[in-house]
């Protein structure tokens, strides 16, 4: 069991993302670290994500210490500490950052696709997701493969829930009987062995063909 923190836009997420703030929590969530941190401090957090993740290609989540990530890093204790009071602090603002963005219920036009126009429907948003796992494919790719994936696809599939939850799409199966929680977890889970699936063909198929994929099986 890890101290990440519960999605933003799900608070009473029930899961192993329990609420815990780093040091620079309060500014990212109010939307504020661009204005409130300057440079020096963005460029310390990239160097420490950056050395936490080539860690995490060389050893499982539980073997890796503090020291192992400042000597990586190299920077001191006190700047480690200055930034995020635990290691599980550390995970929950990787997590947040890999994660967060692509799960937004909103669909701005942004360069590789445009979903602005017309209604957010649940398709056109995990084609959403999907876009963005492609445009930053080396880094998803190395992360998903590492020793400790699960606690990336464990965050993962709490965003995904959030965001079924947002689009009330487990109306229908309520209606028809069907648990919330049942029909969230079926078909979150269907949703990344999908993506599972795609990374382990090199997303051979385009954003579009996997949603397809997904919707023929999912429907029947």
């Amino acid at each position: 069991m890890y101290d990440i923190m519960a999605p933003r836009n799900n608070p009473q997420a029930v899961g192993p993302f329990c609420q815990i703030r780093d040091k620079e929590g309060e500014l990212y969530e109010n939307g504020k670290e661009g204005d409130g941190v300057d440079r020096r401090t963005r460029r310390t957090r990239t160097a420490i994500f950056a050395a936490f993740e080539e860690l995490l290609m060389e050893k499982r989540y539980e073997q890796i210490t503090v020291q192992d990530i400042i000597d990586r890093a190299d920077i001191g204790r006190s700047t480690f500490y200055a930034h995020f009071e635990t290691r599980d602090a550390l995970l929950r603002a990787v997590c947040r950052e890999l994660f967060e963005h692509i799960f937004s219920p909103h669909l701005p036009a942004e360069s590789s696709h445009d979903f602005s126009a017309g209604e957010g429907t649940l398709d056109r948003m995990l084609t959403h997701i999907l876009y963005h796992l492609r445009d930053d494919r080396r880094r998803y790719a190395r992360i998903f493969a590492c020793e400790s994936a699960e606690l990336f696809w464990s965050y993962f599939r709490e965003q995904l829930t959030a965001l079924l939850q947002q689009c009330d799409v487990t109306r229908a199966a309520v209606e028809r009987g069907v648990p919330a929680d049942f029909y969230c977890d079926f078909y979150g889970g269907a949703f990344i062995e999908a993506v599972k699936w795609w990374f382990r063909n090199d997303l051979s198929a385009p954003p579009e063909k996997l949603a397809f994929y997904f919707e023929a099986v999912t429907s029947r």
